[in-house]
């Protein structure tokens, strides 16, 4: 199985670097295939309404589309979509080439056209690619400096009602604290501002909700998002000035399909066609600002993170609101519950951790180190803020996994409520982020005693590739020793990261050999709580 894999991550980089350099050096075969396609990949990332405490969440969706150059829109089913792309949430809003083979569907005597390789081709991919540690492609460029979004209050033509006003909608892209111009901007570390941003409507749209919302033969309800935004823009588009808008987050003044969505889309709009950050916004969503934070940021390209308990349910890593926004969040009379900060890994995809501010070892590289961690929320920070953790290198990047740290605490007006101090870790696969809980059965949310690593405790991952330890508390954050295995020491395989104990980790602390390593995986016990002595 473990061969087979290699092999095929094999092969999708191969595919994947002929066909980036057949349209980079504008090869006629490759410019006329039939199985290649290019345009701007539109991810549409679905959030459910959220329920009451004991009652089933829906599960989140995720839609995939190719729009082309000539406006064809060619949907893509996101599993698919997932496995032809390295990183898919990396290649959102983005300009890329699709590579389609033709499969059989299952009881039909028909091919259906599925992606094979999807690979980034705008400019910024082609002259000065950035990469991540494992190689996985991540953002073409950073998102830096002004980010102007534009509320438009779009109105069905059989709903009357207006929930809110524009001066409230204009009012969340404030500066003041709790508002999202100064969220954004420290989530950011200053690396962005909403300057400009402003909210028009409502504008009425030309068709009833039953228009846009349709019942599929599965009984559920889908909303046509492309049409939903080209029909808001275009009711807005005589009196709004949409030059230089980052995106646009539609407010509709009746319930969508029991979903709000964030991504991107394309529409006519100034006398040309344009694509744009885009979020799709239901009524119950107006009176709090996480949700909306929420889906900005999939529309700056972030995708969903997780816990590992291993469950279908991806709200409950109350770490990032990229994941959880409602538990351990801070709330306002004004714009209810508040979005708390995201995590690490989300902040480097956009390009707001400076190198300075991280560290990453090498797999393999052997030898011990003390750094200080310093908190995640802490401005002007001049240590390490994010310390990268790769495991062994896979022919396909997007399987290389990476842990990655960083220190968290209750602090501020977004943060206020968080779990409590610690190292949070997290674990970075096929383009998601898992916070890591050694709870033996893991919590079903992230906000438990075994996803916080404190003083005294300390973490194996897989294989003994790397053991940390949390030394002491600081003012700034707190005193790790890194520990990393020689090539040879590491024992290999899908073995769980752990939490050791105190016995075991002054025996992992102490010189090994060999073989030492190698038989950790037949007397490896349960993930437990552990106190140095």
């Amino acid at each position: 199985m473990q061969n087979r894999s290699k092999r095929a991550g094999g092969v999708l980089r191969w595919a994947y670097c002929a066909l980036l350099v057949a349209l980079a050096s504008g090869s006629a075969q490759a410019q006329s295939s039939p199985d290649i396609e290019q345009g701007r990949l539109s991810l549409h990332w679905g959030d459910p309404a959220p329920v009451a405490r004991g009652r089933a969440q829906m599960a989140p969706r995720l839609r995939a589309q190719l729009t082309t150059d000539d406006g064809r829109r060619i949907p893509m089913e996101a599993g698919l979509a997932r496995r032809a792309a390295a990183d898919l949430p990396a290649l959102a809003n983005r300009r890329v080439a699709v590579s389609f083979k033709r499969l059989p569907v299952a009881g039909q005597r028909r091919l259906q056209r599925v992606p094979e390789v999807i690979v980034p081709i705008d400019a910024a991919t082609l002259t000065t690619p950035r990469s991540g540690s494992a190689g996985q492609v991540m953002a073409a460029a950073s998102v830096l400096g002004t980010t102007r979004w534009v509320t438009l209050m779009c109105r069905f033509s059989d709903i009357a009602s207006e929930q809110k006003d524009k001066t409230f909608f204009n009012n969340q892209y404030g500066a003041a604290v709790g508002q999202l111009g100064h969220y954004w901007s420290e989530v950011s570390y200053g690396k962005i501002n909403l300057t400009g941003s402003s909210a028009e409507g409502w504008f009425a749209l030309p068709n009833p909700r039953a228009t846009y919302v349709t019942t599929g033969t599965d009984g559920e309800d889908d909303a046509d998002l492309d049409r939903l935004f080209q029909d808001c823009v275009a009711a807005a588009d005589p009196t709004v000035n949409f030059n230089g808008v980052q995106g646009i987050n539609m407010m509709f003044n009746g319930e969508l399909d029991g979903f709000a969505w964030g991504g991107g889309s394309c529409a006519t709009f100034e006398g040309a066609r344009r694509c744009t950050s885009v979020t799709w916004n239901p009524p119950w969503s107006f009176s709090n600002l996480a949700p909306l934070a929420h889906e900005m940021g999939h529309g700056y390209g972030l995708p969903h993170s997780d816990n590992s308990d291993g469950d279908d349910d991806t709200y409950d890593n109350p770490w990032d609101v990229m994941s959880d926004g409602w538990y351990n969040a801070t709330t306002s009379a004004t714009y209810g519950t508040l979005p708390k900060h995201i995590a690490m890994i989300q902040r480097d995809r956009l390009g707001w951790v400076a190198a300075a501010r991280k560290l990453e070892l090498s797999y393999g590289a052997g030898g011990s180190r003390q750094v200080e961690l310093q908190f995640a929320s802490l401005a002007g920070a001049t240590g390490v803020q994010m310390i990268v953790l790769p495991l062994q290198a896979q022919p396909d990047p997007a399987q290389t996994v990476r842990y990655t740290l960083e220190a968290r605490r209750p602090i501020g007006t977004y943060e206020g409520n968080l779990a409590g101090t610690a190292v949070i870790i997290h674990r970075l696969f096929d383009g998601t982020a898992y916070s890591q809980d050694t709870s033996v059965p893991p919590g079903d949310r992230a906000n438990n005693e075994g996803s916080m690593f404190k003083v005294g405790e300390s973490w194996s991952a897989p294989g003994g590739a790397y053991l940390l330890r949390v030394d002491a508390a600081t003012a700034n954050g707190f005193l790790l020793t890194l520990t990393s295995a020689q090539l040879g020491q590491v024992t290999g395989g899908n073995l769980p990261a752990r939490r050791l104990s105190a016995t075991a980790t002054r025996a992992a602390s102490a010189p090994a050999s060999t073989s030492d390593y190698r038989r950790a995986p037949a007397t490896r016990r349960p993930p437990i709580r552990a106190r140095l002595r």
